[in-house]
């Protein structure tokens, strides 16, 4: 029984996850914003542009990207739970083999966990790596999401 409940169970999980960082962006934005300055100053690459102008324009570009990945990941993990709690819903109604329902209800359900990963990862790891480094390590969740 709990095998027929878990797509749903994961599903709901992953849009509390886009609910819970939104309550956290409202509590306290300036978290994440001295997250992500923290972690420019670590980042080498930007440190070692010579150019005080140069440098700050390119922290103040990487900042607003890195904010845009928290976003996502807010977006995309309630956006893609919602979507698929409609399909495992209309799954459950769908005539179909057991086993091909089965397999379908959780791939949806993991995919659709695992995808906004991507996002609040790189927002997380970006700022000290770089943003595409970030990007390409985590990547992984994307394909197992999509």
């Amino acid at each position: 029984m709990i095998l027929r409940k878990l797509p749903f169970i994961i599903a709901v999980l992953g849009m509390a996850g886009g609910v819970l960082i939104g309550i956290l962006f409202g509590a306290n934005e300036d978290f994440f914003q001295n997250r992500i300055s923290a972690g420019l100053a670590r980042n080498h690459d930007i440190q070692s542009i010579s150019d005080n102008s140069e440098r700050e324009a390119k922290i103040k570009t990487e900042s607003a990207k890195l904010w845009r990945c928290y976003q996502r990941y807010h977006f995309h993990a309630n956006g893609i739970a919602g979507l698929s709690l409609a399909i495992l819903t209309l799954m459950s109604f769908i005539q179909a083999p057991h086993l091909l329902r089965f397999c379908v209800q959780y791939s949806v359900a993991v995919g659709g966990f695992l995808y906004p990963f991507v996002w609040l990862l790189i927002a997380i790891y970006g700022p000290e790596i770089g943003r595409t480094e970030a990007h390409d390590t985590f990547a992984i969740f994307g394909y197992m999401g999509g």
